[in-house]
């Protein structure tokens, strides 16, 4: 009979059923960590956009292939400290819009001189991470793609459609060689603003995908086809409409590596804005450009492992965390446990006296720091007798308990969380 039912899971999932099942990894992640890697790095240049804007000639864009050979190139190490930073999935640009493919791809010729991918899915599978990987649907160098520059088509492709069906054939070539290699837990696709999802085959391609592992989960850059939504470096003011979103985030200001790039985000900085991410039921996609050589900067570096102080001095509570309160409650963001007996508040500053919760209509049974366990004293200020009003609810955090950057905080309740 266990068996049976097993069986009928399994089946049903194939057909669909199982999609909030398959995205529980992906909401509980909090974070994850995005890496722009390409010839680009050579020059320390914009990946692609440098050639399409007519800043740099699309030949001297691909001199930069004969000087990409990532001779440092350790995949271990980068597992290791994406690994250390806390993230629970990591997302490779295996082909960026310039059309350059980090793998040994039998479909196309133009490639890097030995395969990046195959090392990177390895090494971040053996951490126990999900692999994501980043595939552009555009390709402005392909010679059957219709745009080569802002300014130029190379056809277009009502008048050609033969030469369109070249292109999306091949297109779809390498996403299937991908997926039979390689098998990712998530598809991070870009480039889609250029055509409809008709005539990209956008469904064709889900069902390529999916043909292979039901599971995997697709972003929104897949036209209609997508998962969940990526806004991008600005952090939303008000919780996505997809319940599932992550916010993709350089840095510094860049997405590949420019050394001349130094206005690097701080450690708390980044903290702040996972917090605000967190709060509102969504993922950071934190992102790096490696060097050339394959060795990370010292600066992102230096943020990952800040990054994973945090998370991991958290961790027992903050990949549990779901979406807080509505604001006006509490001055700061806040998230619930998954059961919503527990509410966790953020403190980003240091209060000097009692914080204060508005409008909550539950019992406060304890209130600790997460991270150390110090229980803290906290009292109710009453209304009159006559008011139904909840109390205002005062909590004293000493300084010896403030964490460096974002200090958390725990109030386990009487039940689950009633709100006026």
């Amino acid at each position: 009979m266990r068996l049976l039912i097993l069986n009928i899971f399994l089946f049903l999932s194939v057909l669909g059923f199982g999609q909030v099942d398959k995205m529980e990894w992906f909401d509980d992640a909090k974070l994850g960590i995005f890496i722009h890697y390409g010839v680009y790095s050579v020059n320390g240049i914009d990946e692609s956009w440098s050639f399409f804007n007519n800043y740099i000639s699309h030949e001297d864009y691909m001199d930069q292939l004969k000087k990409f050979n990532g001779e440092k190139y350790d995949a271990t190490q980068w597992a290791s400290l994406i690994k250390k930073s806390g993230a629970q999935y990591a997302v490779l640009t295996s082909k960026h819009h310039d059309g350059v493919a980090l793998w040994d791809s039998e479909v196309g010729s133009l490639k890097t001189n030995k395969d990046y991918v195959a090392p990177f899915v390895s090494a971040i599978r053996n951490e126990g991470l999900k692999v994501g990987i980043y595939y552009s649907i555009l390709d402005w160098s392909h010679p059957d793609y219709d745009v080569y520059k802002r300014n130029k088509k190379r056809y277009n492709i009502k008048e050609d459609p033969a030469r369109w069906e070249n292109f999306t054939t091949f297109n779809h070539g390498q996403i299937k060689e991908l997926s039979d290699r390689f098998n990712p837990d998530l598809w991070w696709f870009d480039g889609d603003w250029e055509h409809s999802a008709a005539e990209w085959k956008a469904p064709e391609i889900k069902s390529l995908i999916q043909s292979k592992n039901p599971n995997a989960i697709i972003n929104s850059r897949l036209t209609n086809q997508g998962d969940y939504d990526t806004p991008e470096q600005g952090v939303p003011l008000t919780s996505p409409e997809n319940n599932h979103w992550e916010l993709c985030l350089t840095s510094n200001d860049s997405w590949g590596y420019q050394p001349n790039d130094k206005n690097y985000k701080t450690t708390n900085q980044v903290i702040r804005i996972l917090v605000d991410c967190i709060q509102m039921g969504g993922n950071l996609l934190l992102d790096i450009g490696p060097k050339p050589d394959g060795t990370i900067p010292e600066e992102q570096v230096e943020i990952l492992e800040g990054v994973g102080r945090w998370m991991n001095k958290h961790k027992g509570d903050v990949y549990d965390m779901q979406k807080g309160i509505p604001p006006g409650y509490y001055y700061g963001a806040t998230a619930l446990s998954r059961d919503s007996t527990i509410l966790y508040l953020f403190l980003d500053y240091n209060p000097n006296e009692e914080i204060v919760i508005k409008g909550l209509e539950n019992e406060v049974n304890r209130v600790w720091v997460v991270g150390n366990g110090t229980k803290l004293r906290h009292r109710v200020m009453s209304r009159p007798y006559w008011s139904n009003k909840p109390g205002l609810l005062y909590i004293d955090v000493p300084d010896d308990v403030l964490d460096k950057d974002v200090t958390v905080l725990a109030l386990l309740l009487d039940g689950k969380i009633k709100l006026e």
